[in-house]
């Protein structure tokens, strides 16, 4: 790790989104993005982009900065995050994943935010998968703790198979003794051209729920109207598209029972209070 070593946070918690294969329709790295500009997060560290990236897979770019021509190197940063509305600070890991050594790579984050103070960590993904996007776009959360499994009504993971390195860095911080959450969005495929600000927001929305505040979405609510109906342009215009959609949404009505429908309703109503109550200025979004 570079740059300065760990400061002293108020119980930080560790938010970590990774470009690449977890990341369908760039949900979640730009949920890390839009957190470090509303919270005014500084970076603080960073990896060495020489240990872990194929700089011909993972280009630098040339900038400018300061009216200077500079190298942007491809890495992964840590960044302190202190929201006024929350009583612990906030890590935000903005990476990308890693080319090789990915078991060296994940050792160094979880050293350096253990030695930070962090107890907990929430990895944040994206994935494609046959879901319509007419309907609320599922999210999946999973918890190592039974107390958050309860609070969160969150499931044990129980996924087997091919995984990115936030499936690594879910089971290392695991070993370590960190309460690792995960929250993950699907995304419809015959839509998850970059960027998908639906999904963004949908993370956001659940990622409320696991830190318990309210989050400033700026102007994502009307970027995920715009993107619905660009998606529901592509549907006038191709009929095998509309029908496949169509059958999608029968195959989740069906699945939605009552009272499964209930408890989404109740959750976005209590939602809209605490924004409600947010903007009225009792509790600030954070």
């Amino acid at each position: 790790m570079v740059d300065e070593d760990p400061q002293e946070l108020r119980d930080p918690i560790v938010l970590a989104a990774f470009a690449g294969w977890n990341d369908a329709g760039e949900a979640a790295t730009s949920v890390i993005e839009h957190l470090a500009e509303i919270w005014q997060a500084e970076v603080v560290a960073g990896f060495d982009p020489e240990d872990y990236y194929d700089m011909q897979v993972h280009r630098p770019s040339v900038v400018r900065r300061g009216g200077r021509r500079v190298i942007e190197w491809p890495t992964t940063s840590l960044l302190v995050a202190r929201p006024a509305g929350l009583d612990r600070d906030v890590l935000l890991v903005r990476g990308i994943e890693p080319s090789m050594r990915w078991g060296s790579f994940t050792q160094e984050l979880i050293d350096w935010v253990v030695e930070a103070g962090a107890r907990e960590i929430v990895t944040l993904g994206a994935l494609m998968a046959d879901v319509p996007h007419t309907r609320p776009l599922p999210v999946q959360v999973s918890a190592t703790a039974r107390a958050t499994q309860r609070r969160l009504d969150a499931t044990p993971s129980d996924y087997e198979g091919p995984t990115g390195i936030v499936g690594v860095v879910d089971q290392m911080a695991d070993a370590a003794g960190l309460e690792s959450v995960s929250v993950w969005v699907s995304i419809p495929h015959y839509a998850a051209g970059s960027p998908s600000p639906r999904a963004t927001w949908s993370l956001l929305t659940s990622l409320e729920e696991v830190l318990d505040c309210v989050i400033d979405l700026g102007d994502l609510e009307e970027l995920a109207d715009a993107w619905t109906r660009g998606v529901d342009e592509l549907m006038s215009d191709d009929d095998s598209v509309a029908d496949y959609v169509r059958a999608l949404e029968e195959a989740v009505d069906e699945l939605a029972s009552p009272q499964a429908s209930g408890d989404a309703l109740a959750k976005e109503f209590e939602q809209y209070l605490r924004r409600r109550q947010s903007d009225g200025g009792n509790t600030p979004p954070v």
